[in-house]
């Protein structure tokens, strides 16, 4: 195999947007495998989950929710602490910045570390970065299992459903008209990144979304999948990605094979089903460090660096 281009740097091409209806209160901004946004609107208020990576990226979607309402952007909830996700939020001025506990514990140990990393990995997705103002975005309201906010009368769950991609996902859900957003715990045709993740516990958390039983859902990445049977076609997907992935990697683990052995092995397995999804390449040799991690000694990720993730690369890609 050719040195492949480290992580996405070579990755240029922009991608066209989406704004989908879902229902009454609940839109997806969406980008052809790039991370999505999630827009609820209430009675009052609108609350938009994600938030793009950059305040100038987050300008396309203000533009987009001001094409359908006027009602002031009170509430920023974050998924989860990932770069790309949260370095947007300042665009919107909200009056609330909302994650779980244990997605504020992350910022704490590594999120400087993780913004560093993530913008050196996939400059594209972070747009004017000089936009970025100095420091880390924190969250002004945390939670820890799950919390109730009423946009007036329209109920907004924040629910905690288990860990998965990592320790503090968080998923927002709309019990009144059945719609999910679930951040990177589901994607659809497009890779999980799996750096952070809990892999044995994943399945288990992505049963407790199909618990719910939504009606439509926005993956972390993908086209919304606006009715019960692509909800059920991109939770199984994500299921057997992450399923085969860690069952790959154990065996080789069990069988005393160093990581660079079972990268190349989990990687021929993987491919022919999962590598015309987007972002495979660059996704896989962190998935399979982490999952080997916590097959041997880590229970918990370990923190990505800059200087880490080149380090990986070289030893697997190099």
């Amino acid at each position: 195999m050719s040195t492949k281009a480290f992580a996405s740097q070579a990755d240029l091409e922009e991608k066209r947007v989406s704004f989908t209806r879902l229902s009454e209160h609940a839109y997806a901004y969406t980008a052809e495998g790039d991370p999505n946004t999630g827009i609820v609107i209430g009675d009052d208020a609108v609350m938009v989950i994600d938030t793009q990576a950059t305040p100038a990226m987050a300008q396309d979607v203000i533009r987009r929710i001001r094409e359908v309402t006027d009602k002031p952007i009170r509430y920023v909830v974050l998924s989860h602490y990932h770069a790309v996700r949260v370095l947007g939020a300042s665009a919107y001025q909200p009056q609330q910045v909302i994650a779980s506990q244990d997605t504020y514990d992350l910022i704490v140990e590594r999120g400087e570390q993780d913004k560093a990393s993530e913008i050196g990995r996939f400059p594209r997705l972070f747009r004017n970065v000089e936009t970025v103002p100095p420091g880390l975005t924190w969250p002004t309201l945390t939670f820890t299992g799950r919390m109730t906010l009423w946009l007036g009368k329209l109920e907004v769950q924040l629910l905690q459903l288990g860990r998965g991609h990592t320790k503090g996902d968080t998923v927002v859900w709309l019990p009144q008209d059945r719609v999910l957003f679930s951040g990177d715990l589901v994607e659809f045709d497009a890779t999980p990144y799996a750096g952070d993740a809990y892999f044995q516990d994943w399945p288990k958390t992505l049963d407790n979304i199909a618990a719910l039983k939504p009606h439509a859902l926005v993956p972390g990445r993908g086209a919304a999948l606006q009715n019960e049977a692509a909800v059920a076609q991109g939770l199984a997907g994500t299921r057997a990605f992450v399923s085969e992935l860690f069952a790959s990697v154990q065996a080789g683990a069990r069988a005393g094979k160093d990581l660079k052995a079972v990268y190349r092995e989990t990687y021929d397995r993987l491919k022919p089903s999962y590598g015309q999804w987007v972002i495979f390449d660059h996704c896989l040799p962190f998935d399979v460090t982490r999952a080997y991690d916590e097959a041997t000694q880590y229970a918990d990720p370990r923190i990505w660096t800059a200087e880490r993730d080149q380090q990986m690369w070289q030893s697997l890609e190099g």
